[in-house]
């Protein structure tokens, strides 16, 4: 029962908390009774087993604790309309018809124009992928705190300005698009690095925008990532229990999803010929050919080129670099790299630590390394990095006899 209700709350967080925002038009407290209705369900599931329909019992519960709680505070005046709720919603909603699809509407309020781009971001990975406080913060590269209180002022703001909860209408939505396909890439990103629900969610965010928005590349080509991309999972890491995690140049392509990526080549496709050159065009271009053996190490790095100029992006440069260590070495791929003003992101210096291996520089790789280790908070990567750290050990205890 506990592994029914681990995967019902990842299946149906986001549905059941943007359906309850629908309806009371308070972030806060949809938060808080779809919090404890979870909590009704680890209750009383094991006892009573589980219902038909886990999403559609979640909301009718969060609801009545929703009118439940406004009626025992009469005195907030601006929601006693909510007091006028049929009767029917009380009834178990066993029929799935009664349960809408609440989350692009969500989405779409969540990335307002009248909130910062980072609050947007954060507020609809907290809402509607049930991320924590610490894990939009890890995503953000900055503290938990600061992240909390990004948080906070997002759902104020929301309240304050009376920003709708809906989809906007059809000339607002490309001046909305890149706000809410930052989101869909955040949450493809978190669940890429382990939550395969996540992913999941964002590969369904990305078919919805697609068909809400058949015209624009950008959509596309973001889409086409996700799925390019997706397409590895089953080769990323060692089975269980180690899962220890295979970086691709060490992938089992036969674990590749064919399938899979030829459903992102043909959605790629139609993002170049809507004449897509977006970011997320470039880098769906750039996961296409990682798909290929041999690759093309010259144009990924002319595809990275082509990114960090539409971003300017450090992170992407980063990883330019390794395309460019690729093709013309490991000291070219390592003077980019010292450029880079990232000495907090872990990449860079596990990046750094590899350069300097292939160069033979063994005791700087080893500091990197570590420099890496002391900023990782995910096991595979800390196991990965120690494996690189061992691997070093036993090459230098080689050398000196």
């Amino acid at each position: 029962m506990v592994a029914i209700l681990e995967q019902t709350f990842r299946d149906q967080w986001g549905r059941v908390l943007a359906a309850l925002i629908g309806f009371l038009g308070d972030f806060d407290l949809a938060e808080e009774v779809t919090q404890e209705a979870f909590a009704i369900a680890a209750e009383r599931w094991p006892r009573d087993g589980a219902p038909a329909n886990p999403g559609a019992w979640l909301v009718t519960t969060a609801r009545n604790r929703a009118i439940d709680r406004i009626r025992r505070d009469r005195t907030l005046t601006e929601k006693t309309r909510l007091l006028e709720v049929p009767a029917t919603a009380q009834d178990p909603m066993d029929d799935p018809t009664t349960f809408p699809d609440d989350r692009l509407e969500l989405v779409f309020t969540c990335c307002h124009p009248a909130l910062a781009v980072d609050a947007q971001v954060a507020l609809t990975l907290r809402t509607l992928g049930g991320l924590s406080t610490g894990e939009i913060a890890r995503a953000f590269l900055v503290g938990e705190p600061t992240m909390a209180q990004r948080l906070v002022r997002a759902k104020r703001k929301i309240k304050a300005a009376g920003i709708p909860f809906r989809v906007p209408p059809d000339h607002l939505l490309p001046d909305r698009l890149a706000a809410v396909l930052a989101v869909v890439y955040l949450i493809f990103n978190e669940g890429y690095g382990g939550r395969g629900d996540l992913a999941a969610e964002a590969l369904r965010l990305g078919r919805a925008l697609a068909e809400l928005m058949p015209d624009e590349p950008e959509v596309h080509g973001l889409l086409a990532m996700m799925l390019l991309h997706e397409a590895r999972r089953g080769a990323r890491f060692t089975p269980p229990p180690a899962r220890d995690l295979v970086l691709l140049a060490d992938q089992d392509r036969s674990l590749w999803d064919t399938g899979q990526i030829a459903d992102g080549r043909v959605v790629l496709d139609r993002a170049l010929a809507l004449r897509g050159r977006g970011p997320y065009v470039v880098q769906a271009a750039i996961a296409s050919l990682h798909a290929d053996e041999p690759r093309d190490w010259p144009q990924i790095a002319a595809l990275y080129g082509e990114l960090a100029r539409l971003t300017d992006s450090p992170v992407v440069e980063l990883t330019r670099a390794v395309a460019v260590a690729e093709d013309e070495g490991p000291q070219a791929g390592l003077d980019i790299v010292d450029r880079l003003a990232l000495e907090d992101y872990r990449y860079l210096h596990s990046t750094r630590g590899e350069l300097l291996r292939r160069l033979g520089r063994t005791e700087e790789a080893r500091d990197a390394y570590r420099r890496a280790l002391a900023l990782v908070h995910d096991d595979a990567e800390r196991r990965l990095l120690e494996r690189r750290l061992a691997q070093l050990d036993t090459a230098a205890g080689s050398v000196a006899q």
